[in-house]
């Protein structure tokens, strides 16, 4: 005899023809309500089997796609779970790796009977194929979230990327930080460059590349001597785009020193001069850091056609832009400002971060140490 439940809930019975029981539910598809079956020896059985069902509907939406391969998964977990959650900037990444990469090696295989092997496959090939140990690593961060979003959707038992071992990136490129003394003589090289309050702010505030050149003046405050991060310039396909600081703390109201603050002014009268020569021609959409017409400015022109000239006129050597903020972290360090503060300032997510990144290029810092245990046991 047949035990009805609710709507949706499930039917246990026997089995007309066999000597079985059987249980009969609906699971909700991306396609829409689907109608399982299972059959089981004893009416327990098929019981276990039904709140089993029933758990997982309750824990989320249950996917009933055996057929689905590994390539039409990431398909969908891309648009589903990817794009809107993230920047644009990242979704990119997730995409470039799964078109160029995941789709074509492991594409074509059921989603339910992905393997290990399959996973180490790939990364064995790609590193023979003389992909850095790095990007193969990113293959592996991507593979490796859209396998635990599957294993929350109850589409996959486990994450097989899990038992993987992933190639360790290399060591990261060596900072190149400017001393005291370098970075006075970059600034007086600065002096009276068009860009000029770019390089003071880079320096005294720490900030990033595309935080810097996403500045609104709507973002300052120079009567108060405070800049707010609010956004960042990031690349996609080529374009620049808007978007949001890498991560929450990332969003941050910075104190400027008085030379900034002088800066500034000195770039605002320049840039009115600049709007009432173009007039029309100008594209002023509000930005500090602009090209001549007022758009913004291309980070690879910006290296090109400014920094790399400034640091030869400056007679200093070639470092990246991004090391002009190590060098105010470690300015500031080296002049025991508190790592909390620095901290702050550069929008690190936590402190362990700053300390992990600076704490072995801070002068003395092992002298201080063992002084410091010393003047303790006296």
């Amino acid at each position: 005899m047949t035990k009805r439940r609710g709507n949706g809930e499930g039917s246990i019975s026997r089995h007309p023809k066999r000597d079985l029981w059987m249980v009969r539910y609906t699971v909700e598809t991306p396609s829409g309500t689907k109608r399982k079956t299972a059959y089981g020896k004893t009416r327990a059985e098929v019981r276990d089997k039904l709140a089993k069902a029933m758990s997982d509907r309750a824990d989320g939406l249950l996917y009933d796609d055996k057929n689905m391969t590994v390539g039409e998964y990431l398909d969908r977990w891309l648009k589903g779970s990817v794009r809107g959650s993230v920047r644009q900037s990242t979704f990119d990444r997730y995409e470039i790796a799964v078109r160029v990469h995941l789709k074509p090696a492991l594409g074509r295989h059921k989603l339910r009977k992905l393997t290990p092997a399959h996973v180490a496959a790939l990364y064995q090939d790609r590193l023979d194929a003389g992909y850095a140990p790095a990007s193969v690593n990113k293959l592996h961060v991507t593979l490796h979230k859209a396998l635990d979003q599957a294993v929350r959707w109850h589409m996959v038992p486990r994450n097989v990327a899990e038992v993987v071992k992933a190639p360790r990136p290399t060591a990261r490129e060596e900072m190149r930080t400017l001393s005291a003394g370098e970075t006075r003589r970059l600034l007086e090289a600065a002096r009276g460059d068009r860009l000029e309050a770019l390089y003071v702010l880079a320096v005294t505030t720490g900030m990033r590349q595309g935080e810097l050149l996403a500045l609104k003046w709507q973002d300052v405050d120079l009567e108060n001597a405070t800049v707010s991060v609010r956004r960042t310039i990031t690349k996609s396909g080529g374009r620049l785009l808007l978007g949001e600081p890498k991560t929450s703390k990332g969003r941050r109201t910075i104190h400027l020193t008085g030379p900034a603050v002088q800066a500034l002014r000195e770039h605002l009268s320049r840039q009115m001069q600049e709007i009432q020569h173009l007039g029309d021609l100008y594209r002023d959409e509000g930005f500090i850091f602009t090209s001549e017409s007022g758009t913004l400015i291309n980070p690879s022109n910006l290296r090109q056609r400014s920094f790399t000239p400034l640091l030869k006129k400056a007679r200093l050597p070639q470092i990246r832009f991004h090391d002009l903020r190590h060098t105010c972290a470690t300015l500031l360090l080296s002049r025991n400002v508190h790592p909390k503060y620095v901290q702050e300032l550069l929008g690190h997510s936590n402190i362990a971060i700053t300390l992990d990144t600076y704490s072995h290029v801070i002068p003395g810092m092992g002298d201080h140490t063992a002084r410091a245990m010393e003047d303790v046991l006296q």
